[in-house]
Order: structure tokens, then C-alpha cells, then sequence
């Protein structure tokens, strides 16, 4: 069975190293560039603390640092928690 809690997004971090081209002819190497995100995300499920980092993909805009989130979780595993950003 699935439960649903309230997170807190902590940190948002831009993986620079990882770069998406979306344009087909570039003038300058980052011209048309986009980067996936790591969110990492603060949670209390069954009365313990968890965090958990969820990547964005390139192009989606991530949410900003102390935003509130919902995070799905299994009764059983808590520390498996999902969250659907995006």
C-alpha cells in the first residue's frame, strides 16, 4: 500500500557536465545547450527523517530550494520514497 507525505526540497544542483544539444547547428559550443538537475529532497515517513535525490530531465524546470513537494513511499520502505516533479 502507498502512502503520501510532505517533503522539502533542500538543494537543486545543475549537472553541467552532462550537456543536452535541442539545436541542430550551433554557433558557440553551449548555444542551444540544457542541463539535467539533481533535487534533493528532505521527507518524515513513520517517524524518521529521509532524504532522497530525484534527477530532472534537460529542459524541465526544477523546483526551487524550500518548496514544498509531495512524496509517495510503501508502507514497508519508507526510504524508497518517489516523488512526481516532473
Amino acid at each position: 500500500m502507498e502512502k503520501e507525505t510532505r517533503g522539502t526540497v533542500l538543494s537543486v544542483s545543475k549537472q553541467w557536465w552532462l550537456k543536452v544539444n535541442r539545436r541542430p547547428v550551433r554557433l558557440h559550443p553551449l548555444d542551444g545547450a540544457e542541463f539535467p538537475h539533481i533535487v534533493k529532497i528532505r521527507y518524515t515517513a513513520e517517524g524518521r527523517d529521509y532524504t532522497c535525490r530525484k534527477w530532472t530531465g534537460a529542459g524541465v524546470r526544477p523546483p526551487e530550494a524550500g518548496d514544498p513537494v509531495t512524496v509517495f513511499y510503501r508502507e514497508g520502505r519508507p526510504s524508497k520514497g518517489r516523488t512526481e516533479l516532473f
